[in-house]
């Protein structure tokens, strides 16, 4: 029996489509095994939204091959779509395949031998069209479902569309089926993942929009929880926000790209909304949930990026009631027209920066936390056990800890918060919880 590994970088859901061509391995009769171990074949989904994500994709490669020199390597995803030729030649990898390639493994490759010569397979990005459903299993507690794939949208930083295509959906019909068989199979909770899923429903022949997916999915009685992963804040409709507040399976936790909080930076990102848009969404949430999770994506070091532009920014977030950031560094990416505007902000100064925004998102974070100290929220508990400890999420994506007791991994249980770890998460009140768990 032939073994195989898989390493993912990038989103959320690119994980779910390793999991999904990591079944079509062990449907072949392969056998999963590890990427820190020896393996025949490693599988290398790529991301490549930054120039550092690149470079972590090639130290993968590298190290796949020290476990073993004679494996056969296979690097699909966004940095294959974009540079083939470049991981091509990277010495010992055996396959690179793009978007519309990816899950065609099994009908390109027989016996996974090495060749002398790598094979490349890259269609056109515009003739990328056809949906290909995925989602995660094998962590029971939580899987990525993806709905959507592609954009449409032309921000001046991004090469999503060039690595991944024009919008396009799937079916109603077939999202409601992978998400019961997924609850039937004891995943607690689906995270609805794509590249812009508030565009769901482009693409499909029935005329649907992600407010409409929102009110079908919550009629899966066997799913306990739904998030949504990341939604542009243009798409987030007021009727998104209210149905959320009302439902019982939607999670309280919004993930809204800003990028900005600079009305000229964001013309010049091609950005489709302006800050006060952002704020009045921000707004809506609160006045419904409270209680509920804000993130937000901001970049530091665009192009034209000022002092006085970052400034504005770090104010505006400051001021905005919101829980954490996921910050990035601007990096130069090939055919995008933001790398051949004015004003390239030197790298030192583009660290500076997201180094300034990390520590806020990090007092947001603690400040969000603090305010259920003593609160009792339901979590939901992972599986996996780490020096003693294991971790699980209320339903407004709040860390919390407890020793480890294996009764309770993949359950649901009203906790307790007591207060804050030194690493960061709310401490679980485990007389309460031991309780329950004997009840």
């Amino acid at each position: 029996m032939k073994t195989v590994a898989f390493h993912t970088l990038g989103c959320k859901l690119n994980f779910s489509e390793t999991s999904t061509i990591a079944r079509q391995f062990l449907d072949q009769g392969f056998s999963k095994t590890e990427f820190s171990e020896p393996s025949d074949v490693y599988v290398v989904n790529t991301c490549s939204v930054t120039e550092q994500a690149n470079q972590k994709c090639r130290q993968i490669i590298r190290k796949a091959l020290t476990l073993n020199p004679e494996a056969y390597v296979i690097v699909v995803g966004c940095y294959a779509q974009l540079k083939p030729q470049e991981i091509a030649d990277i010495p010992g990898v055996d396959l690179v395949l793009g978007a519309g390639d990816k899950f065609r493994i099994h009908e390109l490759v027989q016996d996974f031998t090495k060749e002398d010569n790598p094979c490349v397979l890259n269609s056109e990005i515009k003739d990328v069209e056809g949906f290909v459903d995925a989602f995660s299993i094998g962590d029971r507690t939580r899987s990525f479902l993806k709905v959507q794939d592609g954009c449409d949208y032309k921000c001046t930083f991004c090469t999503i569309p060039l690595a991944r295509g024009k919008s396009r959906s799937d079916t109603m019909a077939n999202v409601l089926a992978n998400a019961t068989k997924l609850a039937d199979s004891g995943v607690k909770e689906i995270v609805l993942t794509g590249v812009n899923i508030g565009d769901y429903g482009t693409g499909l022949s029935e005329k649907l929009n992600f407010l409409d997916l929102v009110k079908a999915l919550d009629q899966v009685e066997t799913v306990e929880r739904f998030r949504i992963s990341s939604i542009e804040p243009n798409l987030l409709s007021n009727e998104i926000i209210e149905y959320v507040a009302g439902s019982q399976r939607f999670m309280p936790h919004f993930h809204v790209p800003l990028q900005s909080g600079n009305d000229e930076l964001l013309g010049l990102m091609r950005r489709r909304y302006r800050r006060d848009l952002y704020a009045d969404r921000v707004a809506k949430i609160k006045e419904l949930m409270p209680h509920a999770c804000i993130g937000v994506d901001v970049i530091v070091g665009f192009p034209g990026e000022t002092e006085a532009h970052f400034l504005d920014t770090y104010q505006f977030l400051n001021e905005l009631d919101v829980s954490y950031f996921h910050v990035f560094t601007y990096s130069e990416r090939e055919n995008t027209l933001a790398i051949d505007m004015e004003g390239r902000v030197p790298k030192k100064e583009r660290h500076r920066r997201n180094e300034m925004l990390r520590i806020l998102s990090e007092k947001k974070r603690r400040a969000f936390y603090a305010q259920f100290e003593g609160d009792s929220r339901p979590v939901l508990w992972e599986e996996a056990e780490v020096n003693g400890v294991m971790h699980g999420f209320t339903d407004n994506y709040i860390k919390v800890e407890q020793p480890y007791e294996a009764a309770m991994a993949n359950s649901i249980t009203t906790t307790l918060m007591a207060d804050l770890t030194p690493a960061g998460a709310m401490r679980a009140s485990t007389e309460q919880l031991r309780k329950q768990i004997s009840e």
